[in-house]
């Protein structure tokens, strides 16, 4: 029995079948009439019929959805179904006879839903694609800013201490300069004090001297002597010798206050320039990061053309078979340039080869039942090596070097997105598990690890992909999910497969935006979109698919397909 449209999950996991009774093939299309899902058998018998040939069926994702069943409340057993275009309100068939609405104009509520739906559609997918990318843009523009703020304000810090220091030696050589100065003043003083002090040492001895000659006269046999000697003008007391006070030096402190010191060790002004605001995308732009190349231009036009034209078959078929040598399984494929692969199996046996089958190279890994490689938009392979917990990178010389060490985190799974060149890398540490974003440089820029609800989203993130939206695509084999979230780090939806096992292991993506993961325990290939809405079983068991592992689409828009028992690969064709 198919479910109706209010049963359809919001993560849409469901099978979709025909709503047709009895038929229970895969709904592809929807009459906007019936509000019917319809398998193409089905579709067709409903447009040979004279009843429904006039309906309008249209492929599934661009059905009208059906008006919600809504009592009106002045007539309850009526529906309501009509618009008063006048009074702008929702009314029943009845309500169209009566005083209020007489002489107005209707439209089918229907049709009116059908647009709002439409238009929510489109914002929802502005939002995701534009509006919240770009915000979040803005959020990593201003983090880097908040770390060139900081790295700037520390220059102006040492800056400052530098002329400290710069004039603290000044202050210090002027100090002793002045020091020195007033040494040779004191010098001078005392050497002056000293000359005064000796004249007076000289004087006093001169009185000690005429003393003695004064006694000596004294003597009663010296009568004569002293009579002669009180006329002689020898014996006259020559006057104290003058001595003047020293004036020592006063030291007048300088001028200064804290603003003169602030003066003279600089200050912080602002530039004469005002802030500019950020530069935020225009919608039609918002995903250009570069201008592209005339090469470019063609390129994308091309695959823009054959975007437009390619549809899924009806049918898959198979295109060949490739035997991959120097490996004993395929568990994942790696697409290079110039028609080469990269294969690897489950003893760490790395292999390229090209389209003739002939080996080109071959690396010994850690590598085991991980999407361990990737090549870059260079044509660099990068691959993990869990056991060192580093990324290795191989230019084309063949040159091997470290390029980004991950710490604890064993690096499982990686990828190169085409869409801007930055590595997804799958991890986990201690039972738990995350994803991380590094640039073209291997500058650690995001880290995925916890869902809405702040509860961890990883366990053992195997394989690892992105979709064109840039939805991060996870296989979990602990999970048994595939886990997406989009380029902002924000779950969407998780796909737990159609039956009760579910052991998700190889996964890719293709030009039109599905999503194409192995399930090896039941030997098939599902297909989903890119809401994560399975579509059906590409391959199975019953097309000679064993033990699926490894998935890829190259440039033709082929798929190749490695499995776990054999190293021959099988290109698919499906789509037209």
């Amino acid at each position: 029995m198919a479910l109706s449209e209010s049963q359809i999950p919001p993560d849409a996991q469901h099978y979709l079948v025909c709503g047709t009774e009895d038929c229970e093939k895969n709904c592809q299309f929807y009459c906007n009439d019936c509000h019917q899902q319809m398998c193409k058998q089905c579709r067709d018998e409903h447009q040979k019929n004279k009843k429904t040939k006039n309906h309008e069926v249209v492929p599934y994702k661009q059905r009208k959805r059906p008006l919600p069943l809504e009592k009106c409340k002045i007539h309850p057993t009526r529906n309501i179904e009509l618009l008063c275009e006048e009074c702008q309100i929702p009314i029943c068939s009845k309500c169209t006879g009566t005083k209020e609405h007489r002489g107005h104009a209707f439209t089918d509520l229907e049709l009116v839903f059908a647009g709002k739906c439409s238009h929510c559609h489109i914002e929802i997918t502005k939002i995701r694609s534009y509006f919240e990318p770009t915000s979040q843009d803005l959020k990593k523009e201003i983090a880097r800013d908040v770390t060139e703020i900081k790295k700037s304000m520390e220059g102006v810090r040492t800056s400052m201490k530098t002329e400290a220091e710069s004039v603290k030696k000044l202050v210090e050589t002027i100090t002793s300069d002045k020091i020195e100065q007033v040494n040779k003043i004191e010098q001078s003083l005392l050497e002056t004090l000293n000359g005064q002090n000796k004249k007076i040492d000289d004087y006093i001895n001169y009185l000690n001297d005429l003393i003695k000659t004064f006694y000596g006269y004294l003597s009663p046999s010296n009568i004569e002597q002293l009579t002669f000697a009180l006329k002689s003008e020898n014996l006259v007391i020559r006057p104290i010798p003058e001595t003047s006070k020293p004036v020592p030096p006063i030291f007048t402190a300088g001028p200064y206050s804290k603003d003169d010191v602030a003066k003279l060790l600089g200050r912080i002004t602002f530039p004469n320039t005002k802030p500019e605001n950020r530069e935020i995308k225009p919608m039609e732009t918002a995903f250009t990061q570069l201008k592209p190349t005339g090469k470019q231009r063609k390129q994308d036009r091309e695959k823009s053309d054959v975007k437009q034209t390619l549809s899924l078959s009806s049918s898959v078929t198979k295109v060949r078979e490739y035997t991959v040598p120097g490996v004993d399984c395929v568990y994942h494929i790696s697409l290079g340039k110039s028609g080469r692969f990269w294969f690897s199996d489950y003893d760490g046996n790395l292999v390229q080869t090209d389209l003739q089958g002939n080996q080109l190279q071959k690396i010994q890994t850690s590598g085991e039942l991980e999407g361990y490689h990737t090549v870059t938009q260079d044509g660099d392979l990068i691959y993990t090596d869990k056991v060192n917990t580093v990324i290795n990178r191989i230019t084309p010389d063949n040159t091997i070097t470290e390029f980004i060490k991950t710490g604890d985190w064993q690096p499982l799974s990686i990828y190169s997105s085409k869409i801007n060149g930055d590595l997804l890398v799958g991890m986990r540490k201690n039972g738990e598990g995350k994803v991380t974003r590094y640039n073209k440089t291997g500058t650690e820029i995001q880290n995925i690890q916890i869902n809405n609800k702040g509860q961890e989203l990883y366990e053992l993130p195997h394989y690892i992909t992105e979709n064109i939206n840039g939805d991060v695509c996870v296989s979990d084999y602990r999970q048994e999910a595939v886990e997406v979230v989009d380029k902002s780090g924000q779950h969407r939806f998780s796909y737990t497969g159609q039956e009760s096992w579910f052991r998700p292991y190889g996964i890719c993506t293709d030009v039109l935006g599905h999503i194409l993961v192995c399930d090896e325990t039941s030997d098939t290939i599902h297909l989903l979109d890119q809401n994560g809405q399975f579509l059906y079983l590409l391959l199975t068991s019953q097309q000679g698919v064993e033990y699926p592992c490894s998935v890829c689409v190259d440039d033709e828009n082929n798929l190749w397909v490695g499995q776990d028992d054999t190293n021959t690969v099988t290109v698919y064709k499906y789509l037209q």
